[in-house]
Formats: C-alpha cells, sequence, structure tokens
C-alpha cells in the first residue's frame, strides 16, 4: 500500500485521492464530541505516538524547554497533632516570586520511608478545604495518611492560598505565550514531586496521585509527562465524551489530534485506578473508555495494572470512590489485599484557619502580582530562546507550535493546470494552479489565493521565465474560504489556528513540488502572506530559496495577533526563531 501511494503521489494525474472538502471546516472537534479510541497494534507504534504527546502536552503547557527548578523554599508551619496523624501548612515557591499554598498530612507512629499521594481537589467551591458528601478532600487525606502515606493536598491556582493569579483567564496575549491556568498548574504538579521527594520521610519511587474532576485532570496530565508518578487514580474524568469544561484543562493546542483516551492511556504500564460514575460523562467508561485503556496496557503485558470501578451517582469524589481508591492504593503500594482493612474511618476536619497557609498572614515580600507572574513567563522564554544554539530543537518548537506535519505523502488530482492536494488520511484539501516549466521551481503563495497570485508581478515575472510554479490556495483564502463553526469553548484546544493550517498547507505544497520536481524549491509569500511563507520554511525540512515579505512585521505580540495569530508561538521562539532557521534561505 505504502508504495502504491508513492506511485499515485509521484503520477501528474492522480484520479480519486483528494477530498471533494476541507475537513478542517467540517470537522470542528470540541470537548464535547464523541471521540473514537485509537488502534495501536504494536507497542513501538504506541511508544512513538506517546512520545509524540509528551511533547505536545509539555509544548502546549508552555514547558519547553522546561523552566529551570529554582529553590523551593518550602516552608511548613502550623503543625496541629491529632490522635493518629499530623496536618501542617505549607507553602512553595514554584518559580521566583510564585507561590503554591497547600497541607500535609503525615501519620504518626510511623517510621522509615513512606509513600507519598498528591491530591489534587478539582473545581469544588472550597478547593482543597471543601468538605461535603460528593467530596472531601481533606477527609480522604486524613484517611490516607491513618493509613501509612504522607499526603500533600494543594490548590489549584486562584484558590485558597494560591491567589497570584485568578484560576480562569485566558486571552489572545496570554495563548501567544502558552501561558494559563493549565501551564501554572502542571508547573505546581511537577514542583510538588520535587518537594515530596526532597522530604526525609518520604519514599521517592513510591508517589501516586488522585483528584476528580478538574483534579483527575491534573492527574492524568502529570502522569502523562512525568513518570516518577508510580500509581495514580484519576476519578471521573478520562472520558470520551467530555475532555474538560475548564481554561485549565483546555490550554490551546493540547489535544490536536487526539483526546483524554490516549492521553489517559499514557500512565501505561503503571498501575492506574479508572473511578468512573453513572451520571455523569464516565457513564461509559466499563464499555468503552477503559476498554480503550486497557488495549495499551496489555501491549506491555500489563493489562491488570489497570482496573476500573463505577458507582451509581453523580459527578463526584465521595465515600464509595475514595474507597476504592484506598483498596486500590494498599494493593498497589502497600501490598495489601485485605481491603476491608481500608474501608473509610470517620473523620474530623480541621477548621479552615488550621488549615490555611495564609490566614493571618501575607505572601513573602517577593511575590509577584499577576502582570508580574506573566512578564516573568515572558521574560524566562526568551532566555531559553536566546540560549539555544540548536536548530533542531527550535525547529521542533516551532513544529509543536503549529500543530504542523512534514507529509510522507501527498495525494493529489490534476485537471489542465488545475490541481488539488491532499495528506494521506487527514482529510485536507488545497487547491491550486501547476504551471509547469523548467529551472528552478517555485511555490508562490498570495492571502487572496492562487488567482490573486498569477495576476501580480512576481508570478508574471516567473511565467515570462518559463518557469515551474505551482500557486495556492492556502487555507481559507480566495476559493477556499468557508464557514468553519469557532463558537465552541476551548476551540484552540482541538483546532489549528487558520494561520498555522496556512503553514501546513505551503509545507504540503513543498512537498508536492519536490516530489514532482526534486532539488531546491524557491519559495515566495506575497503582502500578508510573508510570514506564512518564512514560518513554513523555517520548518521545512527542504532545500529552499526563500522571499517573504515581512514589511511591517517586527515580531511583537500585536504583529502576531493581528497577522499570524498562532498560540504558543512566542513561547516557541516566535520571529527571531523563525530568523535563525532561514537565515542562509533568505540571502
Amino acid at each position: 500500500m505504502r508504495n502504491l501511494l508513492i506511485i499515485l503521489t509521484m503520477s501528474a494525474i492522480s484520479f480519486g485521492q483528494a477530498p471533494v472538502g476541507d475537513s478542517r471546516n467540517t470537522y470542528v472537534p470540541n470537548t464535547d464530541t464523541h471521540f473514537k479510541a485509537r488502534e495501536y497494534k504494536t507497542l513501538q507504534e504506541w511508544e512513538a505516538r506517546k512520545a509524540h504527546l509528551r511533547k505536545q502536552i509539555l509544548s502546549a503547557a508552555g514547558l519547553v524547554p522546561m523552566p529551570e527548578k529554582t529553590p523551593l523554599h518550602p516552608q511548613i508551619f502550623g503543625r496541629t497533632e491529632h490522635e493518629d496523624y499530623s496536618v501542617e501548612k505549607v507553602l512553595l515557591e514554584t518559580m521566583p516570586g510564585f507561590y503554591l499554598g497547600g497541607n500535609l498530612y503525615r501519620p504518626l507512629k510511623k517510621t522509615g520511608k513512606l509513600p507519598a499521594v498528591m491530591t489534587a481537589h478539582g473545581h469544588w467551591l472550597y478547593g482543597r478545604l471543601e468538605n461535603q458528601e460528593l467530596a472531601s478532600i481533606p477527609g480522604r487525606s486524613i484517611n490516607l495518611a491513618r493509613q501509612g502515606y504522607v499526603v500533600f493536598s494543594y490548590d489549584m491556582v486562584g484558590y485558597n492560598d494560591t491567589i497570584q493569579t485568578p484560576h480562569r483567564f485566558a486571552g489572545p496575549q496570554f495563548q501567544l505565550w502558552s501561558f494559563g491556568a493549565l501551564a501554572l498548574q502542571l508547573w505546581d504538579s511537577i514542583r510538588v514531586v520535587d518537594f515530596l521527594q526532597s522530604l526525609p520521610d518520604v519514599d521517592a519511587e513510591r508517589i501516586a496521585m488522585t483528584g476528580a474532576s478538574g483534579g483527575g485532570t491534573q492527574t492524568f496530565l502529570l502522569a502523562a509527562i512525568d513518570d516518577r508518578v508510580k500509581y495514580s487514580a484519576p476519578v471521573n474524568m478520562i472520558s470520551a465524551i467530555m475532555q474538560g469544561g475548564c481554561v485549565c484543562e483546555n490550554a490551546p493546542n493540547m489535544r490536536f489530534d487526539t483526546s483524554n483516551l490516549d492521553i489517559g492511556a499514557m500512565m501505561a504500564p503503571r498501575p492506574m485506578l479508572m473511578v468512573a460514575a453513572t451520571g455523569d460523562w464516565t457513564k461509559n467508561t466499563p464499555a468503552e473508555e477503559y476498554p480503550a485503556v486497557r488495549r495499551i496496557y496489555e501491549l506491555y503485558g500489563k493489562g491488570d495494572n489497570l482496573e476500573t470501578v463505577q458507582f451509581q451517582a453523580d459527578h463526584n469524589y465521595n465515600k464509595q470512590s475514595r474507597e476504592a481508591v484506598y483498596k486500590f492504593f494498599a494493593k498497589h503500594i502497600l501490598g495489601d489485599s485485605n481491603a476491608e482493612k481500608y474501608a473509610e474511618r470517620n473523620f474530623e476536619v480541621d477548621l479552615p484557619n488550621n488549615l490555611l497557609a495564609l490566614h493571618n498572614r501575607t505572601l513573602p515580600a517577593n511575590a509577584l502580582t499577576f502582570e508580574g507572574v506573566f512578564d516573568q513567563w515572558k521574560q524566562t522564554a526568551r532566555a531559553q530562546t536566546a540560549a539555544t544554539r540548536d536548530p533542531e530543537a527550535i525547529r521542533e518548537r516551532l513544529m509543536y507550535s503549529l500543530g504542523a506535519e512534514w507529509p510522507e505523502a501527498v495525494l493529489n488530482e490534476a485537471a489542465g493546470e488545475r490541481v488539488v492536494l491532499s495528506r494521506t488520511g487527514r482529510g485536507d484539501r488545497v487547491s491550486g494552479i501547476w504551471i509547469a516549466g523548467k529551472g528552478l521551481p517555485a511555490l508562490v503563495v498570495h492571502p487572496d489565493g492562487a488567482e490573486a497570485a498569477r495576476k501580480s508581478p512576481a508570478v508574471q515575472d516567473l511565467i515570462r521565465a518559463k518557469r515551474t510554479v505551482l500557486l495556492i490556495d492556502a487555507f481559507q483564502t480566495g476559493p477556499a474560504v468557508a464557514p468553519r463553526d469557532r463558537s465552541h469553548d476551548h476551540f484552540l484546544t482541538f483546532n489549528r489556528s487558520d494561520d498555522a493550517s496556512r503553514v501546513q498547507d505551503i509545507l504540503t505544497a513543498l512537498k508536492f513540488v519536490g516530489t514532482k520536481q526534486p532539488g531546491k524549491i524557491e519559495l515566495i509569500g506575497l503582502g500578508k502572506a510573508g510570514p506564512w511563507a518564512l514560518f513554513a520554511a523555517a520548518v521545512a525540512p527542504a532545500e529552499l530559496k526563500l522571499k517573504a515579505d515581512l514589511s511591517g512585521f517586527d515580531g511583537s505580540d500585536q504583529d502576531f495577533l493581528d497577522r499570524f495569530f498562532v498560540p504558543g508561538i512566542q513561547k516557541a521562539g516566535g520571529l527571531h526563531a523563525a530568523l535563525l532557521l532561514t537565515e542562509g534561505m533568505r540571502k
């Protein structure tokens, strides 16, 4: 089949290959799309996919490259002792001037290195202090401590003691820098692992994590990118029919061509319990999500490391769900299968003043404002870009922010000068004009499409010189302009921006030209298409000569907002990175 595709791609006319319409306009996934599980035939295939998804998640979270792990300066104070456990207040400086609050629960009368459990609270009104029938974060922390774990219950941003940013904030300028609640929370979780591993009473190789709802998302996202999480129990969250409702779960670029089924499965082969409820979006877990994730575990020969349980309940982390987690952790972490020993015991929650780290206290003097946190994020990104010397690392960062790929093959149909291009299995459609000639071939991109390009003086000169020329209707230009539903929340989490899609179309066209006429190609971006051509050239693994109109485009945030909007593009290096990678092409 592969050889057949190559033959079809190399022929001038290949009928029946390109789609009638562009699927990027007709299939617009969102958080409520019913995603189907992808099939992986071999462990090698899955491991390659997992490596790609890990980088995609980290890129979307603004953690490529990873920030420096500066000193946490942990403040542990306000200890309260109960009969069989203690609780302390904690402040961690996860980034310079940015503070995370939480509570450390420890068993009394236990010695040696103990396993640790991270608990993420989710979107309950009172955050980590929530204590009601549907969810008690202190209740599960107390019971886990009694069972022999060191437990750290910590805030999402904007909750309780972690108050330097709101919880829900978003906007195009933040998106350019991959700055948001998801980014900060994932980084906080990484630093929590660092903190727990630094404690003298914690076994660094036995760290677990659990949480429900948004806390479930935090759990499986951390497990996906940090192998130090050895056991996990995401509650009421891994679903094929709902991917998360908050900006802290849905950073732009996060779920290109994927869903929580794949992301949740990245925990494999480490032990994981999928807790589900009949009254929320995990209602199908036993029949759909669990079998899909288990197939990944079975590629490792570790199917039994994945378990699921479902309760007749609404969205929750209630007593039944908590007891299921206690038993699962006891079995896999403590090596104890005696379920009766891990029934939940009655508990009494401390008053808020005994749990809140900032009760009658202020943040440290170096604490940043919200604007200061964002400014520091940008300064760090610029310093990382300036310090990176490896062109391939820079190219990869841009590639992930664009959500782009260099096609293995390009399908095409031709009728006279008219050509239609598409990528295998992608459903995209790029129409254009192919003018056969001789000498150095040229791909010309105009912001108004192929016909507008044909009329330009630059293309008229190429035609007079009898050069080979391809002119394309890049995404949403010329006759390719079409309705595209952008109304759903978190649109950019699942769908590439128009400008990112235009870069992809240029890459697809470059691959086609190189197949038809191997060798160097001249890429010309006219007018507003100049930045599209520049960034395509920066990531294309092809020998190019580049002419890109950048008049007035200096790489400021406003330039990107107005002329080349791609989430994460500034975090990936922006104009500086693109110019660096194309330096030899522009001479």
